[in-house]
C-alpha cells in the first residue's frame, strides 16, 4: 500500500509527530501523553471504528510503541503513560520484541477461504463443481456456493471460474510473512512467531486496520539532542525523493541541521566500504573455503538464512553492514558522536540493538518517523536552503537501496580488482523467493555463485519505513546515483579507514 495515503498511514504519522513533540516541549510527560489521543481524534464520534473510545485505546497504544513502551492487552488496568519516564532517556529503549500486535485493533481476519462472490452468475455449465477433487462446491439457489469445511484451498475452481468470480482470500499479515510466522491466537486474532519472525516489517505495512506497529526511538533521540550531544544523521540510499520530489539532497541536509544534528553523512559511503570488503571476502573465500558466499547488508535477510539453514551459516558473508560502517566512520572521527540510523527498514532496529553492534548506532529511525520530527518542528523542507551533498560516495554504493544493486556493486568491485574473473550471481526479493533461494543453494544449484537476498520485494526502497511509491523511489534512487563522481565501491577515499572499523 506504500504511494497511497491512507487512514491508516495518517494516524501513525499524527502519532510520531505527536511524540516527537511531546519529546521537544518537555514537561510533565505523563499528563501531556494522556491527552494525546483526544487530540489525535478529537470529538464524540468515532471516524474508523464502531467506538471513540476503541479508537483512542488503539491510539494509546501506538504512542507507547512509538516511545518504546511495551504493548497492553484490553485485560491490562494502567495508564498510557505507564513507564514513560523511564523512556526519557537518551539511550536505547527497545524491550523485545520488536514488531508487536495491538491485538483488539486486531480485525481476525480469515487465515486462507476460497469464497465465491456476488460476482457469481449461476452459470449452466457450472465448471468450478467440476473440477473440485473434494466435493466442496455445490449450486445453491442457482450460486456457488464453497463447503469451508471440504475446500482445500487447491484452486482449481478459481482457474476455471469464467467470470472470475471465486477468490482465494488469504489475511494480508500472514501472506506478506516470507517466513509463516504469524498465526491465529484463540480469538482468531494475528499471532507472531518470535522464534520465526525476522522484523523484516512486510506485516505492518500490509495490515489494513493498521494492528501491527514497531516500536521507536523517536522520543530517545530528541533527548540525547536536548541533553547536549553531537548527534549525527547517517541516511540510507534510499532517501531520495522519500521527503518529497522537491526535496533535494542538499534541502534535506539544511533541514537535519536546521533540526540540531551535527552534521549528515550518507550511509552509501559504508556501502561502498561493504562491497569492497564483500568483494575481497569473495575471491579469498569462494570456492576454496566455502561453496557461496550471500551478502550481509540485510539484516532481516541474513537472519533468516542463518536460522533457516544453519550449517550454512558461514556462507554469509561476515562484512560488517554499511549502517554500521557509517556508524563506526562517524564515531572514528568523532568519538563522542552520538549516530542515528534514518532508513527505510525496520529489521535495521533489531540490528542496532545487537550488543555488538550497540556501540555504532545509538538510534534507528524510519523515514516515516523522521518526516514526524520535522512536521513536530514545523520544518518546510522545500523551502529549506540548498546545501552541498550529503557526501561523496559511488554510483554502486547508492544503488544498494535496490535490488540487484548490492551484488552489482560486489561483481563491480571485483571485476576492477581482478579483470579477468567471471562471476557467477544469483539474487532474490521477499523472504519467500529469499528461501527458496537458499533451498536450492543447499542442493548445490549456486556452487560458486554469489547470492543477494533483500527480505523487501523491490530492495530498501520497499522498507516498511518508505513514504513513498516504490517504483517512484527506484528511479530516485537511480538517477541521483547517476550524479557520483565515481562509479565503483572501491574507489572510494575511505579505504584507508576499513581495515581499522572492521576491528
Amino acid at each position: 500500500m506504500r504511494g497511497i495515503y491512507t487512514s491508516v498511514i495518517d494516524i501513525r504519522r499524527k502519532v510520531f509527530t505527536e511524540v516527537a513533540r511531546l519529546a521537544y516541549e518537555g514537561g510533565d510527560y505523563a499528563k501531556k501523553i494522556e491527552q494525546l489521543p483526544f487530540k489525535i481524534l478529537p470529538g464524540e464520534l468515532a471516524s474508523y471504528r464502531e467506538s471513540i473510545f476503541l479508537e483512542r485505546a488503539i491510539i494509546g497504544e501506538r504512542l507507547r510503541l512509538a516511545i518504546g513502551l511495551p504493548v497492553r492487552t484490553a485485560a491490562e488496568s494502567a495508564p498510557v503513560s505507564d513507564g514513560i519516564e523511564e523512556s526519557a532517556i537518551a539511550r536505547k529503549y527497545y524491550d523485545p520484541p520488536l514488531i508487536n500486535i495491538i491485538k483488539f485493533a486486531c480485525h481476525a481476519c480469515p487465515e486462507n477461504k476460497v469464497l465465491t462472490t456476488n460476482g457469481c452468475q449461476g452459470c449452466l455449465a457450472h465448471p468450478c463443481t467440476e473440477v473440485c477433487p473434494k466435493d466442496a462446491i455445490h449450486i445453491v439457489n442457482g450460486r456457488s456456493v464453497i463447503d469451508q469445511d471440504k475446500c482445500i484451498q487447491c484452486g482449481r475452481c478459481i482457474d476455471v471460474c469464467p467470470y472470475n468470480a471465486i477468490i482465494h482470500q488469504k489475511r494480508p499479515c500472514a501472506a506478506a510473512c516470507g517466513i509463516d510466522a504469524i498465526s491465529s491466537d484463540q480469538y482468531g486474532r494475528a499471532k507472531i512467531d518470535y522464534d520465526k519472525c525476522v522484523s523484516c516489517g512486510m506485516c505492518l505495512v500490509n495490515c489494513p486496520f493498521g494492528a501491527i506497529v514497531d516500536k521507536g526511538q523517536i522520543f530517545q533521540m530528541i533527548q540525547a539532542m536536548k541533553e547536549g550531544h553531537r548527534v549525527y544523521a547517517a541516511v540510507a540510499p534510499a532517501f531520495v525523493g522519500q521527503f518529497g520530489p522537491k526535496v533535494t539532497p542538499g534541502k534535506l541536509r539544511s533541514a537535519m541541521k536546521a533540526l540540531g544534528f551535527t552534521d549528515v553523512i550518507e550511509v552509501a559511503v559504508g556501502a561502498d566500504l561493504c562491497a569492497t570488503d564483500e568483494a575481497k571476502d569473495f575471491m579469498e573465500n569462494v570456492p576454496d573455503k566455502l561453496p557461496f558466499m550471500a551478502t550481509s547488508c540485510c539484516p532481516a535477510w541474513s537472519v533468516m538464512a542463518k536460522n533457516l539453514f544453519p550449517e550454512f551459516k558461514d556462507c554469509v558473508s561476515m562484512t560488517l553492514t554499511p549502517m554500521v560502517l557509517t556508524g563506526r566512520l562517524i564515531k572514528l572521527k568523532d568519538p563522542e558522536a552520538k549516530v542515528v540510523f534514518i532508513g527505510p527498514c525496520a529489521a535495521k532496529k533489531l540490528e542496532a540493538s545487537r550488543k555488538s553492534v550497540r556501540s555504532d548506532i545509538d538510534f534507528v529511525l524510519t523515514f516515516e518517523e523522521m518526516m514526524g520530527v520535522f512536521e513536530a518542528k514545523n520544518i518546510d523542507l522545500e523551502a529549506m536552503e540548498e546545501e552541498k551533498e550529503v557526501s561523496e560516495a559511488s554510483r554502486d554504493g547508492r544503488n544498494f537501496a535496490i535490488a540487484g544493486g548490492v551484488a552489482e556493486a560486489v561483481v563491480n568491485c571485483i571485476k576492477k580488482m581482478y579483470p579477468d574473473q567471471e562471476i557467477k550471481v544469483e539474487s532474490a526479493q521477499g523472504l519467500r523467493e529469499c528461501k527458496k533461494l537458499m533451498t536450492l543453494a543447499k542442493a548445490g544449484k549456486y556452487n560458486g555463485y554469489l547470492l543477494e537476498g533483500m527480505a523487501c520485494p523491490g530492495g530498501c526502497v520497499a522498507g516498511a519505513g518508505t513514504l513513498q511509491a516504490i517504483n517512484k523511489s527506484t528511479m530516485a534512487v537511480k538517477q541521483y546515483a547517476t550524479s557520483a563522481d565515481y562509479q565503483y565501491c572501491c574507489d572510494t577515499d575511505y579505504l584507508k579507514d576499513l581495515e581499522e572499523l572492521g576491528k
